[in-house]
């Protein structure tokens, strides 16, 4: 379905980035819509990540434009970035609770910590948080007391504490039982759609991400190499996407390591 362009809320121009020498992005663009659940996908150390810590301002692009909610990153202050930030969530991978914290404190914190709300008010909306994830049972555990699937959901409402208007997941499928997979999966996509959120994952679950998201990404080499509705993604002709969809052994990212012939090694060759 088409998107209006007043309806964009990230938009990536030609994004470049570098970690010294290491140039990791080279020629980004990407743009992604209120509402939409959109996921990058690639090879690890191709760029993913880096990806998120640029929308989130946590780093600054080498060239190109980042823009979110019409703001361009680069061109903002401290005061202006960090105002802007407070209206995004973040799930880490693997959650990051606060482990010296309770279930109820962790998702607490962003309300204490960016609201003048009174404690009467900040229970409610914590007990709302979790009963949205299905945890307000738990309010009252330690993270060392949940399963690695609760303290997902968890992360997840503390991500969603500040209603944001942009939510970012790195990995949020990573070392879950099919269970949990499917559970978050399912809690991603619902609580995008209450929120009007837009919704960027950062995923290697090819299966449970194309059953969920509206848009995917694929990046490669510091740049995007397919992109496209998960039906068109499913029928990519591109060599490179259709290995990772089908977790082939060989192709563009080839199974052996470069090496001298096979025959040279078993000979005992030498060149000194």
């Amino acid at each position: 379905m088409a998107q209006s362009a007043d309806k964009v809320l990230v938009e990536l121009r030609d994004v470049r980035f570098a970690y010294g020498e290491r140039e990791v992005l080279r020629g980004i663009d990407l743009r992604i819509h209120r509402g939409q659940l959109v996921a990058i996908m690639g090879g690890s150390g191709c760029g993913k990540t880096t990806l998120l810590r640029l929308i989130g301002g946590q780093l600054k692009a080498s060239a190109g434009t980042v823009q979110v909610a019409g703001k361009s990153l680069g061109e903002l202050d401290t005061a202006g970035l960090y105002a802007l930030r407070r209206r995004m969530g973040m799930l880490f991978q693997f959650g990051a609770l606060f482990t010296d914290m309770s279930v109820f404190d962790n998702v607490a914190f962003p309300m204490r910590e960016h609201t003048d709300l009174p404690e009467s008010m900040i229970r409610d909306l914590v007990l709302m948080k979790l009963q949205a994830v299905g945890l307000r049972g738990a309010s009252s555990l330690m993270p060392a007391e949940l399963s690695g699937g609760m303290s997902r959901r968890v992360a997840l409402a503390r991500a969603i504490a500040l209603d944001p208007m942009l939510i970012m997941y790195d990995e949020p499928f990573a070392g879950l039982d099919p269970i949990s997979l499917g559970v978050i999966g399912q809690l991603i996509r619902r609580l995008n759609d209450a929120l009007g959120a837009a919704s960027i994952m950062v995923t290697h679950d090819v299966s449970e991400s194309l059953e969920i998201v509206d848009y995917v990404y694929f990046v490669s080499e510091g740049r995007v190499v397919a992109q496209g509705t998960p039906d068109q993604i499913r029928a990519s002709s591109d060599a490179f996407v259709h290995q990772f969809i089908h977790a082939e052994a060989d192709g563009p990212v080839p199974f052996h390591v470069p090496a001298e012939p096979m025959s040279e090694a078993l000979m005992g060759r030498s060149d000194s």
